[in-house]
C-alpha cells in the first residue's frame, strides 16, 4: 500500500521496475490520492493510471484541465456512466477519441459519440452499437 503522496511521487519517478510497478498496481488511502493531485500535478495522470485508483478520485480527474488527464480517466473500464456521459462531451476530441475505444462504454455513451463532431469517432461509435445489438 502506498502511504503517501512523496511515496507515490518516488515510486512513479524510480528506475527499479518493482518501485514503478508499484506506483501502477498498489492502493492508496482516498487522501493520499487526493494529496498527490494537490502536491504534484504532474502526477495526476499517472493516479489515473493506477490500477486501483478510486472511483472518487476518477471523478475529480474527469473534471481536471489538462485533457491530457481526462484522457487517461476515459479509458478506465470501471468508469461508471455519470463520468462516461460527462467525458463524451468533452470538449477535446483525445478524451471523446480514447471513450470510444473503451470496451466498458455504455450504450447511453455511444449514441452521444455516435452524433461527435469528429467523423472517426462517430464511424466508431456507430459500430460498436451495431456490434452490440
Amino acid at each position: 500500500m502506498i502511504t503517501s503522496s512523496e511515496e507515490f511521487y518516488r515510486l512513479r519517478r524510480s528506475e527499479i521496475e518493482s518501485e514503478y510497478d508499484r506506483a501502477a498496481h498498489d492502493d492508496a488511502p482516498l487522501e493520499v490520492w487526493l494529496e498527490v493531485i494537490q502536491k504534484f500535478p504532474e502526477m495526476r495522470s499517472w493516479v489515473a493510471h493506477n490500477k486501483t485508483v478510486p472511483i472518487e478520485i476518477l471523478e475529480v480527474l474527469s473534471r481536471d484541465k489538462n485533457p491530457k488527464v481526462r484522457s487517461v480517466v476515459a479509458t478506465k473500464r470501471k468508469l461508471p456512466e455519470q463520468i462516461q456521459l460527462l467525458l463524451a462531451r468533452d470538449e477535446d476530441y483525445s478524451v471523446r477519441e480514447r471513450l470510444v475505444w473503451n470496451a466498458k462504454a455504455t450504450d447511453a455513451v455511444l449514441r452521444i459519440l455516435a452524433e461527435d463532431i469528429d467523423l472517426r469517432i462517430r464511424e466508431k461509435a456507430k459500430a460498436k452499437l451495431i456490434e452490440v445489438a
